[in-house]
């Protein structure tokens, strides 16, 4: 059974192994915007000091792992996305809570977004206001350094 992405197209498993893996979970992530990367630095943070052994790849600096499902260029900077050991795609809302689930301290956070009546508000939140909003920060952020 496959998981859903947050965007509503199903989940896909990943053909090839990824050079990017961590044990368990890879997570794609836009270092070139200020406020995702710092939100990453403090979850790499947490998982150096746990030793929780999770992947980290800055999708600013080439796709990685996202190529085998066809995530390339603006669509890989728009999101959060996360493949698991099993070679599940998680993006937007469901890759946060992978990469929760993994951190001590944030697994209740998991568990309470996970919730139906709260999921379905975070997706509405993140894919709706929070991604497009970040997303076109960060171009404008861009050509303005050109």
């Amino acid at each position: 059974m496959q998981a859903m992405t947050t965007f509503g197209s199903p989940s896909r498993r990943s053909g090839a192994a990824d050079t990017d893996t961590g044990h368990g979970l890879t997570t794609y992530y836009n270092g070139a915007c200020p406020v995702c990367r710092t939100e990453i630095q403090h979850y790499q943070k947490v998982d150096a000091r746990h030793d929780v052994g999770l992947g980290w790849h800055d999708v600013s600096q080439g796709n990685g792992g996202l190529a085998i499902f066809g995530i390339a260029g603006d669509a890989a900077t728009r999101r959060l996305y996360a493949i698991d050991d099993k070679g599940q795609l998680h993006a937007g809302v469901d890759a946060f809570i992978a990469v929760w689930r993994h951190l001590p301290g944030y697994r209740w956070i998991a568990r309470l977004i996970a919730l139906p009546g709260l999921h379905a508000v975070a997706v509405a939140v993140y894919e709706g206001i929070l991604a497009p909003l970040l997303f076109q920060w960060n171009r404008w952020r861009r050509r303005r350094h050109r």
